[in-house]
């Protein structure tokens, strides 16, 4: 995930001129962190105990949100950023990250299956 939404970064700051890199940058990075430490969460909670996964989704959820609002007031008010530019990146990178993780929760799931059977 991470080396995609950095190469993505990359391309789209190269091919476009004058492209608004840090807000650019900045609209990755939260989602990109939130994605990768709930990732990390429920692969160990799925080596523990398949069974635990969705209490530790339900058990982030809401912490996700308390991040999310605050990284988003951060990077508006206390890093500048301009909104438009920066809330393009993060709505795309938001929802193209947690649409990886649903199908790689899909692809663990289903091997959690198999693996059962």
């Amino acid at each position: 995930m991470t080396t995609g939404s950095m190469a993505s970064w990359f391309v789209l700051t190269a091919l476009v001129p004058g492209a608004p890199r840090t807000e650019w940058l900045w609209g990755m990075i939260g989602p990109l962190v939130a994605v990768a430490v709930s990732w990390i969460a429920i692969e160990r909670a799925h080596r523990r105990d398949a069974g635990q996964v969705s209490a530790v989704l339900l058990k982030a959820f809401p912490l996700k949100a308390l991040f999310f609002a605050g990284y988003v007031a951060l990077a508006l008010r206390g890093l500048g950023l301009r909104p438009t530019p920066f809330i393009a990146s993060f709505a795309c990178y938001f929802v193209a990250l947690y649409a990886v993780e649903a199908f790689l929760l899909q692809r663990l799931s289903s091997r959690g299956l198999r693996g059962a059977r």
